[in-house]
């Protein structure tokens, strides 16, 4: 039931997840609004809001804002009106990337993505060419010194989880996008902090780089993919290969 995956632990380290907290709660607070628009501020009648807020509170968002969001969303407050978009792209290697959008202007959005992925030696691939090598999932990554691996395991396998990855000091919960609910609440209630937690595109097969060059180039795309403020999200199935060391 475990596994180890390479890109779960050196796509990120901790202080660049400190770093773009900021921009992590406002991404969360277009998802809280969109989810509220669509199916009004009631978490209990409504599924993709109760699982906003669940991912808001993960990352430590401040209940103000996370009410604020749901304010915005069902015409509380005024705010901007989001599209939801979805990007299948190529990187250099061959790795194949989605990306997650929330946007008040797709006319402004689209062009930054194309230009992001040209700059940077991607391209954007037809409707399906991508997303059929992904699946939805849940994903949970914590440090793991908080719980041992057998403890963690018999806590979120009987939530309903469905995988545990193990790797480096740090475990990756895998779910179904139905139990991911489940699955974070069991772990909120332990007193488990969460490094990142969130309903994503997860690689049903990965593409191993080993030219480092290359592998540098598809981390630069998807941070820059990343840092743009209409992103909600970055799915890849790049994996590092064995030996190769990134600066």
């Amino acid at each position: 039931m475990s596994g180890h995956s390479k890109w779960a632990t050196i796509r990120r380290k901790k202080g660049a997840i400190d770093a773009k907290r900021g921009a992590i709660f406002t991404r969360i607070a277009k998802e809280i609004s969109v989810a509220a628009k669509e199916g009004g501020g009631d978490q209990e009648g409504n599924p993709r809001l109760r699982l906003a807020v669940t991912k808001a509170k993960a990352a430590n968002m401040p209940k103000d804002n996370i009410e604020r969001a749901i304010k915005k969303g069902t015409g509380g407050l005024e705010g901007m009106v989001y599209e939801e978009c979805l990007y299948e792209c190529y990187a250099p290697g061959g790795v194949a990337i989605m990306v997650d959008v929330l946007t008040d202007k797709k006319s402004r959005t689209t062009p930054e993505i194309k230009s992001i992925l040209t700059k940077l030696g991607g391209s954007l691939a037809n409707a399906g060419a991508v997303s059929r090598f992904f699946e939805r999932k849940g994903q949970i990554t914590l440090k793991a010194d908080q719980i041992s691996e057998e403890a963690l395991f018999d806590l979120a396998l009987g939530a309903g989880a469905e995988d545990i990855q193990v790797n480096d000091g740090m475990y990756v919960v895998i779910t179904a996008p139905a139990e991911y609910e489940a699955v974070q609440s069991a772990l909120s209630t332990k007193g488990l902090n969460m490094e990142e937690s969130e309903i994503k595109y997860i690689a049903m097969t990965t593409v191993e780089v080993n030219d480092k060059e290359t592998a540098e180039k598809v981390m630069k795309l998807i941070d820059n993919l990343e840092a743009n403020d209409d992103v909600q999200g970055v799915s890849s199935n790049f994996e590092l290969g064995e030996g190769v060391e990134l600066d």
